[in-house]
């Protein structure tokens, strides 16, 4: 790759990764539908592309990866073969080679060559053989030696073939010295067609088929081609559109650093507006109230405009998972089939590559954990086959996710048992868990209810992580589980992380920001309706008994008499706690910063911010919040 420029790589890189994307997802469903030709074809033309763009840059080894599956599935095109499971075995294990060979492209060092066992099982002899009584293959792949380059003459007759002959109205009347006037070439077929391209390309991968013979080049001397069956008259082709000078493209590509800083200048802007509002209250002005009433409109148009840009669906997390979901069910000999919904919802790019490895883990354990083997779900009364279901759609300024299996659920005594044994939770503090509290304990560092250790899950690391990536994304993640149909997991986060709206409250002097959308209603209480369950204030209210937080007792701030107290009600997963605090000082979108060092890590904060009076203000996290309370 050294005469390549680092544009070209990149653009390679990008392109490359999006049909490595597609590829997992085309070829569960080419095996699960072996007889579509349209999805054939895809796959087919995907590893076509990769290798012709690997070619291009010199990355041989891909080269050769891309080839060996071009051959077998070009084979199977032409009607000489048929893919069986050992076929598409190869093809998932090259995926992963290919991303494999991406990553070391993107990090500037050489790609590995694939191993020499994984070429070879794309061999249809090799495939005939695992089969008793299979007639042997004939395949065209024969293995030919590489072409050396091609000189000059040779790329011009191979140029006047790829474009149907020479041009009208051209004549011989000026032959290159030392050449012969020949004329035009018949108009030439797909296969040849791509053949030509390798060869423009420079030399045949290994392996590759010899050249259609084209006339006054090193390629006649090529076996003959088998004669094909007698195409109809194709009309000529027509001249390349040319777009009108007036007309614009309607597509750009943009580096994803300037969209970052273009929001970064956003969330400025955003917070100046907020203080000029605090200045428009104080100055009571008529003519700066209008100004900044303007600018207050037009910051929220740029504000969602730029948004917009940023969304990408999440079907780009989700085309992954029928690869990651095919490769786990035969690692674990299950039969699972996937489901997936709503792809086309959309999210901020940042949050789409950051839920990326959360989603993975959860459709790894569910299969693990969750989807019985086949025979005991058929001793159950159930289909074979597991069902596992991926689920996107927009909830206001939020998106829900949804992963649920219709395995054998989680057992919440179990958990309970498991955390005791462990020494994660004494017996009294057991004893008092809810069902929904026990079943939140998978999410505790170190808990596992795996009896042995594999490659998959068992060590008890995992989903710990998933609940503290998914709140560091400013969302939440809950448990639905019932004993033999199943269990869900229920994620929330927000469109995006640049801008967040939030109610401002205060406790002593400081001020502190909640996600609005956690906040159910605000109430006012007198101290001496509280009552005490447990050690903890409560409220009783008609329809049910509201725990309490007291947000100055948290802050180990000195408690003050109130004749009233303020309550902020918030929800978590499926049950609400209420927030004592001093003062609601009203809505106000926030622009969201990292916390600073001494208080990262600390369980309860989210995020800092700066409020419109220009303070620093503390986005608490409300589910960390109610677990350290």
């Amino acid at each position: 790759m050294s005469g390549v420029t680092p544009d070209i790589a990149a653009d390679f890189i990008i392109e490359a990764q999006e049909i490595l994307d597609r590829l997992g997802e085309q070829l569960v469903g080419l095996e699960q539908s072996p007889d579509d030709r349209d999805q054939l074809n895809a796959v087919f033309r995907g590893f076509h592309t990769l290798k012709g763009g690997a070619g291009f840059l010199g990355i041989q080894p891909m080269v050769e990866l891309c080839h060996a599956a071009e051959e077998t599935l070009g084979a199977v095109r032409a009607g000489e073969a048929q893919l069986d499971p050992l076929h598409f075995d190869a093809a998932q294990r090259s995926l992963d080679w290919l991303q494999a060979m991406l990553d070391a492209i993107g990090a500037g060092a050489d790609p590995e060559h694939a191993p020499p066992e994984l070429i070879a099982q794309f061999s249809l002899d090799a495939a005939a053989e695992c089969v008793p009584g299979a007639p042997p293959v004939s395949a065209s792949a024969a293995a030919a030696p590489a072409s050396d380059m091609i000189d000059d003459d040779e790329f011009e007759a191979l140029l006047d073939q790829l474009h149907g002959g020479a041009a009208p109205g051209a004549t011989a009347a000026h032959p290159r010295p030392g050449t012969q006037s020949k004329p035009p070439p018949a108009m030439i077929d797909d296969d040849e067609f791509e053949a030509l391209l390798d060869q423009l390309h420079g030399a045949a991968a290994p392996g590759a088929n010899p050249l259609p013979a084209v006339a006054g080049t090193a390629a006649a001397t090529a076996p003959p081609r088998a004669p094909a069956r007698p195409a109809p008259a194709r009309p000529a082709s027509p001249p390349p559109r040319i777009n009108p000078a007036g007309e614009a493209e309607h597509t750009v590509r943009v580096d994803t650093r300037r969209l970052d800083a273009i929001v970064n200048l956003i969330g400025e802007m955003v917070l100046a507006r907020n203080r000029l509002k605090t200045l428009r209250a104080r100055l009571k002005d008529e003519e700066l109230d209008r100004a900044v009433g303007n600018l207050d409109v037009a910051t929220a148009r740029l504000q969602s405009a730029v948004m917009r840009t940023r969304m990408q669906p999440v079907g780009k997390v989700f085309s992954r998972f029928p690869k990651v979901a095919r490769d786990v069910a035969r690692s674990l000999q299950k039969e699972v089939e996937l489901e997936m919904v709503g792809a086309d919802t959309e999210l901020d790019r940042n949050l789409v590559e950051a839920l990326a490895d959360p989603l993975v883990h959860l459709v790894r354990n569910g299969i693990d954990h969750g989807i019985e083997p086949p025979h005991v779900r058929e001793a159950a009364g159930k289909p074979r086959s597991g069902r596992l279901r991926l689920a996107a759609q927009q909830e206001g300024d939020y998106v829900g996710i949804e992963v649920q299996d219709d395995g054998a659920g989680i057992d919440p005594e179990r958990l309970r048992a498991k955390a005791r044994e462990k020494g994660l939770l004494d017996p009294e503090a057991a004893a008092r868990l809810g069902v929904e509290e026990c079943l939140h304990l998978v999410f505790l560092p170190g808990f596992s209810t795996k009896a042995q250790v594999t490659d998959i899950s068992g060590r008890g690391v995992g989903m710990d992580v998933v609940q503290s990536r998914i709140r560091e994304l400013g969302g939440q993640i809950q448990i639905q589980s019932e004993l033999g149909r199943g269990t869900r997991f229920l994620i929330r986060v927000p469109l995006t992380l640049a801008i967040l709206p939030t109610l401002l409250v205060q406790a002593g002097e400081a001020v502190y920001a909640l996600p609005l959308a956690r906040v159910l209603e605000v109430l006012h209480a007198a101290p001496a309706s509280l009552g005490w369950f447990d050690g903890r204030p409560v409220l009783d209210r008609q329809s049910h008994t509201l725990p309490l937080l007291d947000l100055r007792r948290w802050l180990n701030l000195e408690s003050e008499d109130a004749h009233l107290l303020t309550v902020v009600v918030l929800q978590m997963g499926d049950s609400r706690f209420g927030l004592i605090v001093d003062q609601v000082r009203g809505r106000e979108e926030v622009v969201i910063k990292p916390l600073p060092r001494a208080l990262r890590g600390l369980p309860g904060y989210a995020g800092a911010t700066l409020i419109g009076d220009g303070r620093l203000a503390l986005i608490l996290d409300v589910d960390g919040l109610r677990a350290s309370g």
